[in-house]
C-alpha cells in the first residue's frame, strides 16, 4: 500500500472517525499513525536510520523524510543517522555539532505485513490514548457515587459500563448475594480509580460505609449543604448500619431530618441497600455518652472508660444483655466500629462479682505483702490503694486519714511495702540476668526490674535489642482489618506503659548507641537530655 492522491484524504477521515468513536483528540491518532508509517519506512530503508514521516492535518498529505545529526568525530556510532562535521560540509554551509539535516526520501509500498504492523501501532496508542482519557475523567471522582449499567457478570464480580468506560464491583464488595443481569441499573460508590498496566481500573463497592453516606447526602439537603454532619459510620452490609450525625444549628434536629416525614429519606437510602435496617444515632463528644447513643435500644446502666487502652466497660441489666450483644453479636461490633474502642459488655451481676474478686485478690496482696491481718488489709483496699507502689510511696497524710492508723504505724507500712518491692526488683534482676540480659539493659533509665525480666522473656536482652523494638511492641497497640478493631498485645503492656512513652525510650536507647543524631530530630528535645543525662552517668 503506498500513500497516495488517492487515500490521503482518507487518512484524515479515517483519524477523525476513531477519534470520534474513542472520544480522544483526533490528533493523537493522527501521531499514531505517523509513528506507524514511520516504522514501516524504517523496514524498507534500514532500521539504523532516523525516518520521520509528518502528516498534514489539512490535505492529508503524508511526507517521509530521513534526519541525520552531526557529531563530533570520536561519537560517530551510527553512520546512517549521524555524520561527522566534515561530511555534513557536503549538504550544509556551516554546519556544527548538533544541527540535523532533513532530507525527503520516497514514500514507500507498504507489504501485507507492513500494513499489518501499521495497524497494530495505531490500534495500541488509540487504547492508550483512550485509557489515559479515561483515567483523567475518573481519577477525582473516587469517593462520589455513580450510576450505570450491568455489562456481565464474570466469576461472581460485576462490569458496569459507567459510560465513558468500564468498572467493576468485585463480590466482597457486592451487598449479601446481589445478582445483576445485562443492563440492570446499579449504582455505586467509586472506591478506587488506579493506573495500571492494562489501562486504568475503577473500582466500585456497594458495602463501603462512605456509599452509605453519599446516599444520605443525596436524600437529606441539610447534610449537603453542611448543616448535618455525618461523623461515623458502621457497617454489616445488608444486614444492619449504624450512623452517627450532628447538627450545627441548634433548630435542626439531625435524627429527625435524616429519617424524613414519614421515614421517607432513611427509607429511600434503605431500599438501595437492600433492606439493611439502620440505626441514626446522636453523636457526642463525650464518649462515654455517644457510646450509650450507640448501643441503642439496649438501656445501659453504667460506663468505665480507659482511654488510654481505647477500651471501655459497658455494665447492662441482665434482661437487656442480649439486646446490648446483638444477634451473633452485631450490635456490639457496630457500635465499636462507630466510636473506635473496645467495648467490654457485661451484667450488674458479672460487674459486681468482678469487682468482689478484684477486692479479694488486693486485700490477698496486702495480707502477704505487708503482713497484716484481713481487716487491716481489706481498709487500705477500701481506701483505694490497689497495689504496694501506692502505700510504699504516697504521701504519709493520705495514710493517716485511716481510721486506726497513727504515723508510727503508716511509717510501719510504707517501710514494709518498700522493702518487699526492693525484694520483688531483686528477685527480677537476677532472672533477668539468669535468661542473660546485659547490663547496659538493666541499667537503662526508664525500665523497671520488672520490666527488664518481662523484655528478657520475650528475647529482648540487651539495649541493642531494645532499641529494634516498634513502640506498639512494648506498649501495644490496635490495628484494624475489615472494619474491626484487632488488639496487638505489648511486651510491656501489662505494666500500663503508654505508646508515647514507649516511644521516648526506643528513641533515647538509640540516641545512646549513635543510631541516630539527636540533631536531627525536630521535635524530641526531651528524648535528647534524658540520653544525654544517661551518657553522662555512663561516663562518670
Amino acid at each position: 500500500m503506498a500513500i497516495t492522491s488517492a487515500n490521503q484524504l482518507e487518512l484524515l477521515q479515517t483519524a477523525e472517525a476513531v477519534a470520534r468513536e474513542k472520544m480522544i483528540d483526533p490528533s493523537l491518532v493522527v501521531d499514531a499513525m505517523e509513528e506507524s508509517l514511520a516504522r514501516a519506512a524504517k523496514s524498507r530503508y534500514g532500521s539504523e536510520m532516523d525516518i520521520r514521516v509528518a502528516i498534514d492535518r489539512k490535505t492529508g498529505k503524508a511526507t517521509f523524510t530521513r534526519v541525520r545529526t552531526v557529531v563530533e568525530d570520536e561519537e560517530l556510532e551510527n553512520y546512517q543517522s549521524e555524520f561527522t562535521v566534515e561530511q555534513a560540509k557536503q549538504y550544509m554551509a556551516e554546519p556544527a555539532v548538533g544541527d540535523t539535516f532533513v532530507e525527503e526520501v520516497p514514500p514507500v509500498e507498504m507489504g501485507r505485513i507492513a500494513a499489518q504492523s501499521a495497524k497494530q501501532v495505531i490500534l495500541q496508542r488509540v487504547r492508550e490514548a483512550e485509557r489515559d482519557r479515561q483515567f483523567e475523567e475518573f481519577k477525582d471522582r473516587a469517593g462520589t457515587i455513580i450510576n450505570g449499567l450491568v455489562k456481565r457478570e464474570e466469576y461472581g464480580n460485576v462490569i458496569v459500563d459507567v459510560g465513558a468506560g468500564e468498572a467493576i464491583l468485585r463480590r466482597n464488595e457486592k451487598i449479601g448475594r446481589e445478582s445483576y443481569r445485562p443492563n440492570d441499573r446499579i449504582r455505586c460508590f467509586i472506591k478506587d480509580v488506579r493506573r495500571e498496566q492494562r489501562g486504568p481500573q475503577i473500582f466500585l463497592s456497594r458495602t463501603a460505609p462512605e456509599f452509605m453516606a453519599e446516599l444520605f447526602k443525596m436524600e437529606v439537603p441539610e447534610i449537603y449543604d453542611g448543616i448535618i454532619e455525618i461523623k461515623a459510620v458502621a457497617r454489616d452490609p445488608g444486614s444492619r448500619a449504624k450512623i452517627a450525625v450532628i447538627s450545627y444549628d441548634g433548630s435542626i434536629d439531625p435524627v429527625g431530618a435524616c429519617v424524613g416525614m414519614r421515614g421517607s429519606r432513611v427509607q429511600a437510602v434503605v431500599n438501595e441497600l437492600q433492606g439493611e435496617k439502620i440505626d441514626i444515632i446522636p453523636w457526642n463528644e463525650d464518649q462515654p455518652t455517644f457510646l450509650v447513643n450507640a448501643l441503642q435500644p439496649a438501656e445501659v446502666s453504667k460506663v468505665v472508660l480507659d482511654e488510654e487502652a481505647g477500651k471501655i466497660e459497658v455494665v447492662v441489666p441482665e434482661e437487656q444483655l442480649s439486646l446490648a450483644i446483638g444477634r451473633r453479636g452485631q450490635n456490639v461490633r457496630l457500635a465499636s466500629q462507630l466510636t473506635a474502642l473496645d467495648i467490654d459488655i457485661m451484667t450488674e451481676e458479672e460487674e459486681s462479682a468482678r469487682r468482689q474478686k478484684e477486692f479479694e485478690a488486693r486485700t490477698g496482696l496486702f495480707m502477704a505483702a505487708l503482713d497484716l491481718d484481713e481487716f487491716f488489709a481489706q481498709l487500705l483496699v477500701s481506701e483505694g490503694f490497689t497495689n504496694l507502689e501506692e502505700v510504699a510511696y504516697v504521701e504519709l497524710e493520705e495514710l493517716l486519714v485511716i481510721d486506726g492508723v497513727d504515723e508510727s504505724t503508716a511509717s510501719e507500712l510504707q517501710a514494709r511495702a518498700r522493702d518487699n518491692l526492693e525484694a520483688q526488683a531483686k528477685a527480677a534482676i537476677d532472672a533477668a540476668r539468669a535468661l542473660g540480659v546485659e547490663d547496659s539493659l538493666i541499667e537503662f533509665d526508664g525500665l523497671t526490674p520488672q520490666m527488664v525480666e518481662a523484655l528478657a522473656k520475650d528475647g529482648v536482652k540487651t539495649l541493642e535489642d531494645f532499641a529494634t523494638c516498634a513502640d506498639w511492641e512494648l506498649a501495644g497497640g490496635w490495628t484494624t482489618e475489615n472494619g474491626e478493631r484487632i488488639k496487638d498485645d505489648g511486651i510491656l503492656e501489662p505494666f500500663e506503659m503508654p505508646l508515647e512513652e514507649a516511644q521516648k525510650l526506643v528513641m533515647t536507647a538509640r540516641i545512646l548507641l549513635g543510631w541516630v543524631d539527636p540533631a536531627d530530630l525536630e521535635t524530641d528535645e526531651e528524648v535528647s537530655e534524658d540520653a544525654d543525662e544517661q551518657q553522662s552517668e555512663a561516663e562518670a
